[in-house]
């Protein structure tokens, strides 16, 4: 009997190692490519915390004409003014594209930036989220987007403690296995 609860033990302690291991190395390491010129930057679910300016801030850099900013969050708020600000065109000097994927997810928003990238002729899209969003991000893309993706995580300020990582890991692993069964 005292056997059976060491192998489980061990067994237990390998699949936790395993699990952290695997988290850190798809959540936590950056998986952000060097920037180059493109058609266009893409923020992927935007929540207003610095995706779409640290986008804007590329796009006045040179890197792209276009900025393309998905808005998955509806209802939104009635009086979001700054997405309401930045979908009207309030950065002159930049093209503003602002659309609601359907369904609401990182494929609804492959599904548009694909038809979009087709309908302008686009090759190359800089892809801005953030860095724990970047594999999985990175991954249903190429199943609906055919062109070259640059990859850029907007950092977040702060960490997280164990349990909101293990979350944001079991989210990630889930939306890979989805993106596998659905595909594009």
């Amino acid at each position: 009997m005292r056997k059976f609860f060491v192998t489980l033990a061990v067994g237990l302690a390998s699949a936790m190692c395993l699990f952290i291991a695997a988290g850190y190395q798809v959540c936590v390491r950056d998986h952000s490519d060097p920037l180059r010129r493109v058609d266009a930057i893409v923020v992927l679910g935007g929540e207003h915390d610095g995706r779409e300016a640290y986008a804007l801030r590329l796009a006045r850099e040179g890197y792209a004409d276009t900025v393309v900013v998905s808005d998955p969050y509806w209802p939104r708020e009635p009086d979001d003014e700054y997405l309401d600000g930045l979908c009207a065109g309030a950065e002159p000097a930049v093209e503003i594209v602002c659309f609601r994927p359907e369904p609401s997810s990182t494929r609804g928003e492959a599904r548009f930036i694909a038809a979009l990238a087709d309908e302008r002729g686009w090759s190359s899209l800089i892809v801005v989220s953030w860095g724990h969003h970047l594999v999985r991000a990175r991954y249903i893309l190429s199943r609906c987007f055919d062109g070259q993706t640059v990859m850029r995580a907007m950092p977040r300020q702060g960490g997280y403690g164990p349990v909101r990582w293990a979350r944001i890991f079991n989210h990630q692993l889930g939306g890979f296995v989805e993106a596998r069964v659905k595909g594009c």
